[in-house]
C-alpha cells in the first residue's frame, strides 16, 4: 500500500522545487496544491523544515516580497543572508526586485 504524502510534504516538495536565485510565497504554493486558502499551512510546513537542508524555506516569502518568516530562522538576519548569497535584492526586509526573480510553481510545474 502507498502512503499519499500529507499537506506539509507537498508543500516542502515544492520549495525543493525553487530555483536558486528565485524566490516564490506561500500562496503561489497553496494554489499550486489546489488549496487557495492555505498560504499560512504552507508557513507552517516551511517552519517545520527546520531540520532538513533539502527544503529552501527561505527562498518562500509573503506575496509582496517580504521576508515574514524572517523570525523562525536561526539569528536575526540568516533568512535574508542566504537569500542575498543568491543574489537576491533585499531592503528592509523586502525583496526590491521580487517581480522579476519571482518563481510561480502553477506555471513553472505543471500538474
Amino acid at each position: 500500500m502507498q502512503i499519499k504524502p500529507n499537506f506539509f510534504e507537498k508543500a516542502q516538495a515544492i520549495a525543493r522545487q525553487i530555483p536558486y536565485g528565485r524566490v516564490t510565497s506561500y500562496g503561489a504554493i497553496a494554489r499550486y496544491l489546489g488549496a487557495v486558502k492555505s498560504a499560512r499551512t504552507v508557513g507552517w510546513a516551511m517552519n517545520a523544515s527546520k531540520t532538513d537542508t533539502s527544503v529552501p524555506a527561505h527562498r518562500v516569502v509573503n506575496s509582496k516580497g517580504i521576508l515574514t518568516g524572517k523570525n523562525h530562522f536561526e539569528g536575526t538576519s540568516l533568512m535574508q543572508q542566504l537569500l542575498e548569497n543568491e543574489g537576491v535584492l533585499i531592503e528592509n526586509y523586502q525583496i526590491t526586485n521580487f517581480k522579476e526573480i519571482f518563481w510561480d510553481p502553477s506555471i513553472e510545474l505543471r500538474l
